[in-house]
């Protein structure tokens, strides 16, 4: 065997550093591109950020005190609004006249309804009974039940049983009507007698089908408990629907256990792209190009032509004819470190600048192309929306599909109903389907019973849309509409 050398050339694939920094910046949400902005500029002096000024009308960026969108000064617009003449006065809180406001501080944050009820619970109790309550509203499960048995209450907290059961009827007077009880039979019971104290009509046999047939009663066996208790079927589908439209088997749920706040448990989330209509013309603006734009520090830039000059012959003149600022910053007083660390920084802010334009560029592109497929959509709604693929949309751009899949993940985009909605929305077709089913279930009280899978399957068919019945049980799950056998 002999030992030697071969050289052959090879094709491979490799990916540069480069490459995967732009592809992550890519897939930042504009959210997660302002953190990443934020700290690059505070671990690179190399990189600044200019802030643009915006029309407050249309948040187009100015050219000077000009609006190119609303060609006026905006000084001078005084009709952007037929609320202007309207200034709330919010007191406490500092209005937007102010330098330092903040539109959010006006926003009400959302109160644990727990922290309310024990709060109320307590002016109520002595103070030895107030880690009870701690106790037992701790307890509480997603409905507003409590999960913990009576007995083991009272010997986790040594006390009696009839202590646990006195603190538990406070938290039930002052907590919305049916929090606070141990089974659902407790807590439509609970309801029936708030509704009786305030004059409300309550059918007879609702209170002893609650106590007695609960179960009978949501499996629809309205013959069965006609024969038992000896009343017309009609009387028994009466309380049916009185339970299920006055009843709540939720309580903790209901908007009356709800606190002034947010209106939706969903995380407040910012577009990542705006489509918007001007002279019925479709505009896609991306939002990160509407505030600022990056930029190489002028020093830095300064600093990189110089050290990147060739070396002049020398000359009589003197550095100390020179301005101060050239004398100051003379290529020929700079050591290698501080050569290597100019470049290194002035190259990792250009890069970093590259990657974000890239960035708004790609997804421009891609959403230019996604609002012409889906034209009908953004103005006409879900109805309209066309089956759309990435692959598709890749083809059109001219990029991979891959690149379409990241730059579309997790972004969010507001269209010109000002609904924000998941860009993954666009490639959903569903939706157009979800909201016929939608529509169908909603319809059903006019026909007089609840309309079963199959039924509106077959008026999905008559539509032109057809799917088959499990995919109908799927979508109407996915929409929290409950079984035909339930409504």
């Amino acid at each position: 065997m002999d030992a030697g050398f071969e050289l052959s050339p090879e094709m491979r694939q490799w990916v540069s550093p480069s490459l995967i920094e732009a592809n992550y910046i890519l897939s930042l949400s504009q959210q997660e591109l302002q953190s990443v902005i934020e700290q690059e500029l505070r671990s690179n002096p190399a990189l600044e950020i200019e802030d643009n000024a915006t029309c407050p009308a249309c948040g187009s960026n100015l050219e000077g005190f000009w609006c190119p969108t609303c060609q006026s000064e905006p000084a001078q617009r005084t009709d952007t609004s037929p609320f202007d003449e309207y200034e709330p006065q919010i007191h406490g809180i500092a209005n937007d006249s102010d330098d330092d406001f903040d539109p959010l501080s006006i926003v009400a944050s959302r109160t644990d309804p727990r922290e309310l009820i024990l709060s109320d619970a307590r002016t109520l109790l002595e103070e030895r009974e107030y880690r009870i309550a701690t106790f037992l509203v701790d307890s509480f499960d997603d409905r507003g039940f409590v999960t913990e048995d009576i007995a083991t209450i009272a010997s986790s907290l040594a006390v009696s049983e009839d202590e646990v059961t006195s603190v538990l009827e406070v938290i039930q007077d002052v907590a919305p009507v049916g929090v606070g009880s141990r089974s659902l039979a407790e807590c439509l019971k609970l309801q029936t007698s708030y509704l009786a104290r305030i004059g409300e009509s309550v059918p007879a046999p609702v209170d002893f089908l609650i106590e007695h047939h609960l179960d009978d009663l949501g499996a629809h066996k309205f013959g069965k408990l006609s024969r038992e208790l000896g009343v017309p079927v009609d009387d028994i589908e009466a309380a049916r629907d009185f339970i299920r439209e006055r009843l709540n088997p939720h309580p903790l749920q209901s908007q009356q256990a709800r606190s002034w706040g947010s209106p939706t448990e969903q995380p407040l989330v910012s577009p990542d792209v705006i489509v918007s209509l001007r002279n019925d013309d479709l505009f896609v603006e991306i939002v990160d190009s509407r505030y600022h734009y990056l930029r190489m520090n002028g020093i830095y830039s300064d600093l990189l032509a110089r050290i990147s000059r060739k070396p002049q012959p020398e000359t009589n003149v003197s550095s100390e004819h020179l301005p101060e600022e050239e004398a100051t910053v003379a290529a020929e007083h700079f050591q290698q470190d501080d050569r290597d660390h100019i470049r290194q920084l002035s190259n990792r802010a250009r890069l970093f600048i590259s990657n974000v334009e890239q960035r708004r560029e790609t997804l421009l592109k891609i959403s230019r192309t996604v609002c012409e497929f889906q034209e009908e959509f953004l103005r006409g709604g879900v109805r309209n929306l066309k089956p759309l693929t990435r692959a598709l949309i890749a083809q059109q751009v001219g990029v991979h599909e891959s690149t379409v899949s990241r730059a579309t993940a997790n972004k969010f985009v507001m269209l010109p109903s000002h609904k924000v909605i998941p860009y993954s929305d666009f490639f959903r077709p569903s939706l157009s389907t979800k909201d016929v089913i939608k529509e169908i279930v909603d319809g059903e009280e006019g026909s007089g019973h609840s309309i079963t899978d199959r039924e509106i399957c077959d008026q999905l068919l008559d539509q032109g849309i057809r799917i088959a019945r499990r995919t109908v049980a799927k979508y109407r799950s996915e929409l929290g509409i409950l079984p035909s056998t339930m409504r």
